[in-house]
């Protein structure tokens, strides 16, 4: 991590002397003005990440839950398989799944049901063009739930029967003993899923550049084009001359390191923040 922080501000150091804390601030980008701003990209990439995860969250933890405590034992094994199989698919393949197949069901019915329906609200204004910041949320949040699901099941799993055999004995139903007992006890594995869920949708770099489009703004509308911090350096990093185009680039590489680091060190505090009142719960 020295290493590599060291080298990024190496190349970045010609962009952070000259653009200053303004580069964070800025929605501008022209390399031919020589004006550069990273802050349409750091708002694409916490937009689609956090829509990623309001989509994945929910659904993964179903999907645990049914795995690890409902599922019956002939379907436990190859439902797992199958969604651990989908973590190892490369991320071009998903990416040009999304694009040719995604991207036309989005457009149509979904953007234009959304703005037929919801249309009064400023997420869902604007012409349904498929590709934008929702395709991005929707490809993200498929490549996170392999992640998301996989942890959250083997937390779930982790559980001690005696914790769903006790609520069940003082007459609990199946599902309160497992949103009573057994999801407060693997609350902490639940949260270190997500966030590791939302570290791989903060860094994904080629599946959320072929859905995303390429429009460089700072707009809530979910129909628009936009970029990610990732993206906008995979579209730009080849044609980039000078080393205050570089700079600037590799100057938003070690902004989203620095976004993942920070996300990583909260997740990090959260789960020992809550370790100590499960230890409570397994001693009571």
């Amino acid at each position: 991590m020295v290493a590599m922080t060291g080298y990024l501000l190496e190349s970045a150091w010609p962009a952070i002397t000259r653009l200053g804390v303004e580069f964070l601030t800025r929605v501008e980008w022209d390399p031919v003005q020589g004006i550069f701003g990273a802050l349409p990209g750091i708002y694409g990439t916490l937009l689609t990440s956090v829509l990623a995860m309001a989509i994945a969250i929910p659904v993964s933890l179903g999907v645990a839950i049914f795995l690890a405590e409902l599922a019956p034992n002939w379907l436990r094994g190859p439902a797992s398989l199958l969604v651990e199989m989908l973590a190892a698919v490369p991320s071009v393949v998903i990416g040009l799944w999304g694009l040719f197949v995604m991207v036309p069901v989005i457009r149509s019915p979904i953007e234009r049901w959304l703005g037929q329906s919801l249309g009064f609200l400023p997420f869902f204004q604007g012409p349904p063009f498929g590709v934008g910041f929702l395709a991005g949320g929707l490809i993200l949040a498929i490549m996170a739930l392999p992640i998301l699901t996989a942890i959250a099941r083997d937390s779930i799993l982790a559980v001690p029967s005696s914790q769903r055999e006790a609520m069940l004995a003082l007459g609990a139903t199946r599902w309160e003993a497992i949103s009573q007992a057994v999801l407060p006890y693997a609350r902490s594995g639940i949260v270190a899923a997500a966030m590791l869920g939302f570290g791989r949708a903060l860094g994904e770099t080629m599946a959320v550049t072929m859905v995303i489009g390429n429009g460089y703004r700072l707009t809530p509308q979910l129909f628009s084009p936009g970029n990610t911090m990732a993206s906008k350096i995979a579209i730009e990093f080849n044609e980039a001359s000078g080393d205050l185009y570089i700079g600037a680039l590799v100057e938003l590489g070690l902004v989203l390191f620095a976004i993942t680091l920070v996300v990583n060190l909260l997740g990090r505090i959260m789960i020992r923040w809550m370790a100590p009142g499960q230890r409570v719960g397994a001693q009571q």
